[in-house]
This record gives structure tokens, sequence and C-alpha cells, in this order.
């Protein structure tokens, strides 16, 4: 039987060779992503990155290099910013796809079991309200409700890095109240004055909103 001969060596010219317009700028942005999200494992993350490009869905990339967070307990690998990633993908829909879901948060390098020990604070089938796992994503980065609203108002402002983090108060209220009624130490009269508190404030700006001042303001004096 004869052997196979190797195939010659293709010679290419630049005549030959055509480059899309648009690979270099691609490609460019994608090394910039990169670096501000530094993804444990670039593969998984790449796969994620250049899925959502083709779709024209937000891309799973970080406003900034974030600095590892003194405040989680254990080392879970979420950050805020990566929760803030999963909103910009997410919050366009009132209740995600756990399928779906599932995959972001691979696609963000974050590892599985961390997913599914989230979900098991509030157990669903197919669907979660995004607003919820936000707060549960919010509850793991920090050890207190108190913490885990800072995070909340950080990720939800609109206002500059480093601003006073406004919210509307239905949509902190709203998650003050989910996030109170799983943890049993908190009585549900504690959560309502606590509110009626607040509410006080707000009425009294007539804007609808509250900042991290007015929150922390008001902790410190309860």
């Amino acid at each position: 039987m004869r052997r196979a001969m190797p195939l010659p060596d293709t010679m290419f010219c630049a005549q030959q060779i055509h480059i899309p317009p648009e690979l270099p700028d691609i490609l460019k942005q994608f090394t910039k992503a990169a670096i501000r999200t530094q993804p444990a494992d670039v593969l998984q993350w790449s796969a994620g990155y250049f899925s959502a490009l083709s779709r024209g869905d937000p891309l799973p990339v970080k406003d900034r290099i974030e600095m590892p967070m003194a405040t989680q307990k254990t080392d879970t690998g979420l950050t805020q910013g990566l929760l803030k990633v999963l909103h910009k993908q997410c919050s366009h829909k009132q209740y995600v796809d756990l399928a779906d879901l599932e995959q972001k948060w691979k696609n963000l390098c974050l590892p599985i079991e961390n997913f599914r020990t989230l979900l098991q604070l509030d157990p669903c089938e197919n669907k979660i309200e995004w607003m919820k796992f936000l707060a549960l994503g919010c509850s793991m980065l920090g050890g207190s409700l108190n913490t885990a609203m800072k995070h909340l108002c950080e990720i939800l402002t609109t206002d500059p890095e480093g601003g006073p983090a406004r919210v509307p108060f239905e949509t902190f209220s709203y998650v003050y109240r989910y996030l109170s009624r799983l943890d049993s130490d908190i009585p549900e009269a504690d959560t309502e004055a606590y509110l009626t508190s607040l509410q006080d404030t707000v009425n009294s700006r007539k804007n609808g909103m509250i900042g991290l001042s007015d929150f922390f303001a008001l902790t410190r004096k309860v």
C-alpha cells in the first residue's frame, strides 16, 4: 500500500489573503474586554463573548477591573462587577429562564455549585424573577442585609460611580422586603417600621428616590 505523500507547503502572497476590515477592531475590543473582566477561564469566557457578540446581546464584560472584596466570608468568585454584567444581560426581562441564566453564569467562569446554592435560598423550577435573583446575588456578596442593599443600590443606580447611588424607593423597598422575609431573624414589623421611616425621607424630597446616604443615616439611628 502506497504511503500518502505529505501535502506541500502552500505559499500565500498578500493578494491571496483576505482580512475582513472589521477584524482588527473586533480583536482590539475583545482584548480590552478581557483585560477589564479578568476571566478565570479565558476560553469559556471567550465563547460567551463571541456568542453574545454574534447575536447582538449585551457582552459579558465588566465596566472596569475590580479589586478583591473583603466583605465575603468565603471566596465564591462572585463580585459586584460580575453581578452588574448579569444585570445588563438579563434585566430586560422580568423573568429569566434558569437554563439561560446558568449558561451566562458559566460564561462568566463562576462555579456552578454556587449558582445552585444561591437558588436553594428561594427554590423555583424553570424561571426566576430577575430582581429576586439579583437580590440573592447581592446577599451572597455580603454578610448582612445592609451590605446586600448597598451592593444593590450601586448596581442599579444610574448615578456616576462614587455618587449618591440613588434608586427608586419602590425598587428598594421591594428587594428589602424580599430579603427580610428570607431571614427568619428579622420580624416583619421591624421591616415595615424601617421602610416607613425611609418613606418619610423620600416623601420630603418628592423625587421617589433613595440614596446610600439616606439609607445609612437612618440605619445608624435604628
